[in-house]
């Protein structure tokens, strides 16, 4: 149940709470014009609600005060936007105690916050939907691993939709005060005895689950949450790499081969200090290490992703949100940059349908799919965002934001390089390996950013008055040329952009092998469907 948290007018501000064994999450976000939301903040509270609870059948009194008190502090976080729509809910260690109600009630009196206790099941989902709107995966068939403090969810997706789906008591803290407290009390590397007694017991309670959910032949395994995150952190360190954003970070079998043994020889005060371990979970990741250890070798996984959503992410969409394709969701993503940073962001929304229409025209040429067609549109509605800095070098403010935002949400790591790339060469010098960012690109990303940006070139120009004049354009492709043909106003009010579109046709030139000809039309034409305005002979 959301609640009101000011009691006032409704508002456009939406929150959700997820109430975890280990930690406490908290996103507040702004409902968009677009549709989706603006993520405003994202807060994390280290309560270890279910830490010293055994089993965790019951709370103890000073976990649920830590609770309630980081719960209040949360709260307030939410509310100093404004008025806001909150919902909270509780996994775990509440969804098991005997004594949750205590919890409950004192949210409801001393923090005015209903808290919504889901089951094993509702969290897999919800932590589904979140990842769907982190990664590019909807049409892909994923295994998604959500290791928490108490409990972890095993999801087998596809699309929208839930294949199947465990919740299971096996979590980071469960396990490390069940195997290795003795351990931890006297700041050692667990023994060979303890890590052996602790793998068995994961492997009885995993095996018929990797049966039920191995069976559907996942394509690709997703991690979320605490422990794989943390996991993929060190495996990213190892091979030096300075991760910004987790989202989309991969690690292999072999790597977490590493990281895992790198844990268990460790006693405590060399744990913390291990590259890329949060010195807060250095306690707690010994059991959780083990468990996805274990998991990647019964369901035979070669590689985890990491999602940046998870449960929180996921109430917000699904409790508030309309249902918006997630293409439109990443898309708005980039609206809402552009609307932010460009001082004409219509300019660069015509563009980008410039710019799409000539890629759909020249397919037979360039022979790119759907995947650059986005990477091109994306680019183009960004392209102007490095005006917020200084109109002087705008193109490489432009890399500069883009590559540094963290707005992208649904954008792999990979995917946001590249859309920064192709902004930062829609105008001035063309891509040369004396730029670092260019020569960073493989052979093949360095091809396509040619393309793209010398199609995004084009466009621009033929939008050169910001004024849409250019609705549309045939075009016409032979053995030595590509001939553009733009459509909508009279020829004689089309000259500007036919020159500048023209000044700006090298680059794409060079990416057909051919010359590119922008000509004006000698009488107004109605813009023309997709249908009928591509041509090649």
């Amino acid at each position: 149940m959301a609640d009101n948290l000011s009691g006032g007018e409704p508002t456009t501000i939406r929150a959700a709470i997820d109430i975890g064994t280990n930690s406490f999450h908290l996103v507040v976000a702004r409902l968009a014009e677009h549709g989706g939301f603006e993520i405003l903040t994202n807060e994390k509270e280290m309560v270890r609600l279910g830490q010293g609870a055994g089993e965790m059948k019951q709370l103890a009194a000073d976990a649920i005060d830590r609770g309630i008190a980081a719960l209040d502090r949360l709260a307030q976080v939410a509310t100093s936007f404004g008025d806001v729509e909150l919902v909270a809910v509780a996994t775990s260690a509440v969804r098991e105690a005997s004594n949750r109600r205590e919890f409950l009630d004192r949210a409801r009196d001393e923090v005015g916050i209903d808290v919504e206790v889901i089951s094993g099941f509702e969290e897999a989902r919800l932590i589904h939907r979140g990842v769907l709107h982190a990664l590019p995966v909807f049409d892909r068939r994923l295994l998604l691993v959500d290791i928490g403090g108490g409990s972890t969810e095993l999801l087998v997706g596809e699309g929208g939709s839930v294949i199947e789906a465990r919740s299971m008591k096996l979590g980071a803290i469960r396990l490390t005060e069940r195997f290795f407290a003795k351990a931890a009390s006297k700041g050692r590397a667990p023994t060979a005895g303890e890590q052996r007694e602790c793998r068995q017991y994961v492997r009885a309670a995993l095996a018929p689950v990797v049966h039920e959910l191995g069976g559907h032949q996942p394509e690709i395994a997703i991690g979320s949450s605490g422990t794989a995150t943390t996991l993929a952190a060190m495996a990213a360190a190892a091979r030096g790499q300075d991760v910004r954003l987790m989202n989309a970070v991969e690690f292999t079998a072999a790597e977490l081969d590493t990281v895992v043994e790198a844990i268990l020889s460790s006693g405590a005060a060399a744990r913390r200090k291990l590259a890329g371990l949060d010195e807060r979970r250095s306690d707690i990741i010994v059991g959780g290490a083990v468990l996805l250890h274990e998991i990647f070798s019964m369901f035979g996984l070669d590689s985890m992703t990491i999602s940046g959503f998870a449960l929180r992410e996921g109430v917000l969409f699904d409790r508030f949100s309309d249902e918006h394709a997630l293409d439109d969701l990443r898309r708005g993503n980039l609206v809402r940059l552009a609307r932010q940073l460009d001082p004409d962001p219509l300019h660069a929304e015509h563009t980008a349908a410039l710019a799409t229409q000539l890629f759909d025209r020249t397919r037979a040429l360039h022979g790119l799919g759907d995947d650059a067609r986005e990477l091109l549109d994306a680019a183009a509605l960004v392209h102007n965002v490095g005006l917020f800095i200084s109109h002087s070098s705008h193109h490489k403010h432009s890399y500069y934001v883009v590559r540094n935002s963290e707005q992208l949400t649904g954008f792999t790591e990979n995917e946001i390089e590249l859309i920064a790339v192709i902004a930062r060469y829609h105008r001035k010098s063309k891509p040369a390996d004396k730029h670092p960012e260019f020569a960073a690109l493989s052979t093949e990303q360095q091809a396509l950013v040619r393309m793209l940006a010398g199609i995004l070139r084009v466009a621009i120009g033929l939008d050169r008055r910001h004024a849409a004049t250019v609705q549309s354009m045939r075009v016409h492709v032979d053995d030595d040329a590509v001939r553009i043909e733009p459509l909508g106003a009279p020829a004689e009010e089309l000259e500007l952009e036919v020159y500048a579109a023209n000044e700006r046709s090298a680059l794409l030139a060079e990416a057909f092998g051919r010359r590119v000809e922008v000509v004006g039309v000698d009488r107004a034409v109605e813009p023309a469907s997709d249908d009928a305005v591509a041509s090649s002979s």
